[in-house]
């Protein structure tokens, strides 16, 4: 045979063209394979390695009052320290609907969301806390204490600042969440708790992620969603929303431009590349391939886990490119999804979806 290479399908022709595009001899091919081991980046029994970041951690949302009308009442007659000095930081507008505020009122909601909305500004800073304003047995949960001893700037200042109005009316505000995630029988769990991502502590550039998940379920419902080319906050800054990244829905392959100054679906920079449509609530093996150099990944999806993978949606714009974390974006609060057998091959020899075909 002439051919020193019988090249029986399409997939082994993609795999011999990459090998040659890097550089590799052909002989070499399995040397280059070992060289592009995949690294485990879930251990199944901890979060190590990742970062919780929650978008709500430094604001407080009108659904956390339990009680509008104690709260409202609360603020605008309270004698307590914090009260009178939430109270004069008001502005006028403000303070005189705290005077007529009535729960049964048409006119109920939109003050409540003025108040919070001006209560955000004061979460925002300076700092709120002195052991004179929170006196007459205000107990700290374990996580204010621990920031409040930090030091915190910025961002981390105005997480303070909310826990501190959390701890100070803890049967007129609901307490938010600090955690997001968990471990629950060997997966990356959601709690349900709120609109945030779980990211890792490491940037990647050139990868293959693989990993399993299941949507649980929702209320209000919206499809998992996984995150590539984010930004990761520095220092005491405001993280992004979304970490501003490229959302991949999964499995399905519904999508997001969470950029700033985009925040759309992204329109020709998305392609969907089948109408096959997945269980959501069964397991499913997911493929993503991503360039940052180039702006451009790809997501394949085997369900069940284990078979033929079907290539579900590619993207494609260089402008988007970054370096950075990946990311499992918890959309709103009310949803339950679970991933596991997580790993990541980086700077793949082989630009192709390994489990298609």
């Amino acid at each position: 045979m002439q051919q020193a290479f019988l090249i029986t399908n399409r997939r082994q022709f993609l795999r011999t063209a990459c090998v040659a595009a890097a550089g590799v001899p052909f002989g070499a091919a399995a040397w280059a394979r070992k060289r592009t081991k995949s690294i485990s980046l879930f251990d199944g029994k901890t979060l190590r390695g990742w970062e919780q970041i929650e978008n709500s951690a430094a604001s407080l949302s009108a659904s956390q009052i339990s009680d509008p009308a104690a709260f409202t009442n609360e603020i605008a007659d309270g004698t307590s320290a914090l009260s009178v000095f939430l109270r004069g930081q008001l502005g006028p507008a403000v303070k005189a609907s705290l005077d007529t505020y009535s729960a049964a009122d048409a006119s109920a909601k939109p003050v409540l969301s003025a108040l919070v909305k001006n209560l955000n500004q004061i979460v925002a800073g300076p700092a709120i806390y002195n052991s004179a304003r929170l006196r007459g047995g205000v107990r700290l949960r374990p996580e204010t204490e621990k920031l409040l001893r930090s030091d915190p700037q910025g961002y981390q200042l105005a997480q303070l600042n909310k826990l501190l109005i959390e701890d100070a009316y803890p049967t007129l505000i609901t307490k938010s969440a600090f955690v997001g995630w968990t471990v629950k029988d060997g997966t990356m769990a959601s709690l349900g708790a709120g609109r945030g991502v779980i990211c890792t502590r490491r940037d990647f550039t050139r990868f293959r992620l693989m990993f399993t998940m299941r949507h649980v379920s929702g209320n209000p419902d919206h499809q998992a969603c996984v995150l590539i080319f984010c930004t990761r906050p520095q220092g005491d800054e405001k993280p992004l929303d979304a970490l501003g990244g490229i959302q991949f829905q999964v499995p399905n392959g519904g999508h997001w431009d969470y950029r700033p100054g985009m925040n759309t679906a992204g329109g020709s920079e998305f392609t969907a590349m089948t109408k096959t449509k997945f269980d959501v609530h069964e397991w499913s093996r997911v493929e993503i391939l991503a360039d940052a150099t180039k702006g451009a990944a790809r997501m394949a999806v085997a369900q069940p886990p284990g078979s033929k993978a079907i290539e579900m949606l590619e993207f494609n714009n260089p402008a988007a490119g970054k370096a950075g974390p990946i990311a499992w974006q918890m959309h709103n609060a009310g949803l339950f999804d679970e991933y596991k057998d997580i790993t990541v091959e980086v700077d793949p020899v082989f630009d192709e979806l390994t489990t298609v075909g």
